[in-house]
């Protein structure tokens, strides 16, 4: 297993990690440590549920007419279980598309929203405009983008613990700690498995029945239902939400018609294909519960 670089000297063991095959190239099959285990008593990543820290996560290119910064809010880590190959993408924090560095004037009037996906030095961007149109998805290297061998910072959080049952994760809902989820999917077919994991955005709790929910997006779904050449083709947009932890569902930004006493009056890019899948679900504190 790759280790991660906890934003030190090692920045550059960090941007050839990134460029081969992604931080963690076991991490969708790694073991999970019990919730009474943490890294300070572990001292190692290893052995710990590899969780980012996701308020201190960042990816910093390097190109000199625009080193962007770009806040890390999800990864999925795909791993094709018969080869051991794995990747793993960033996704980065949305914005609007703009005029970086003009005098005025800074936001484009036919605005879109702008998503990017980081990984195997690449760039995936998803633009979507106000209708749907062409150029929704994009494919380019790091170097032609915003320059080659960017910085990762992924701080490690001191204490990392396991949220396994209903009582920890109501406590560690109350007391405000950082709480972030891992969702495991599966396709036997295809022997190609996901590791899906971001911060816990929006949780819900219902006390009387002892229920909790997720709802937080949007995050990176791979496609695993078949093997593609570029495996950056197989991510999709979407939103994550689960209550169990044998089940996930998820809601996938699709072209979607506008409909209007019974005709299509337009089609736009929107959350609404609902899908389900069996999965392992996993939530994690980032401090003592």
């Amino acid at each position: 297993m790759t280790k991660i670089n906890h934003d030190s000297a090692e920045d550059k063991s960090s941007r050839r990690n990134f460029l081969q095959a992604g931080i963690l190239a076991a991490v969708a099959s790694a073991p999970f440590v019990s919730s009474a285990e943490t890294f300070e008593q572990h001292g190692s990543p290893a052995k710990t549920p590899a969780c980012l820290d996701y308020g201190k996560s960042f990816i910093c290119n390097t190109g000199d007419m625009n080193s962007v910064r770009m806040w890390i809010e999800s990864r999925t880590v795909i791993t094709d279980i018969k080869t051991g190959k794995s990747i793993t993408y960033f996704q980065g924090g949305a914005c609007k598309s703009e005029d970086t560095f003009a005098a005025k004037n800074l936001f484009y009037k036919d605005n879109y929203d702008f998503t990017p996906i980081f990984g195997d030095g690449k760039v995936l961007v998803f633009r979507r405009h106000v209708n749907e149109r062409k150029g929704y998805r994009s494919i380019k290297t790091m170097a032609n983008m915003w320059g080659a061998d960017p910085i990762i910072r992924l701080p490690a959080a001191q204490v990392i613990t396991e949220l396994d049952t209903w009582e920890k994760i109501n406590k560690a809902t109350q007391s405000g700690v950082p709480i972030v989820t891992q969702t495991e999917i599966r396709n036997e077919s295809t022997g190609l498995a996901a590791m899906i994991e971001c911060p816990c955005k929006t949780i819900n709790i219902n006390r009387a029945k002892k229920l909790y929910q997720t709802d937080t997006g949007p995050v990176v779904l791979p496609d695993l239902t078949k093997k593609y050449e570029e495996w950056m083709d197989s991510l999709r947009l979407a939103y994550i939400a689960f209550n169990a932890p044998d089940f996930a569902d998820f809601v996938v930004e699709v072209p979607t018609p506008v409909m209007e006493s019974g005709k299509q009056v337009a089609s736009v890019y929107h959350f609404s294909e609902v899908m389900s899948f069996t999965a392992m679900n996993k939530l994690f504190a980032l401090g003592k519960v």
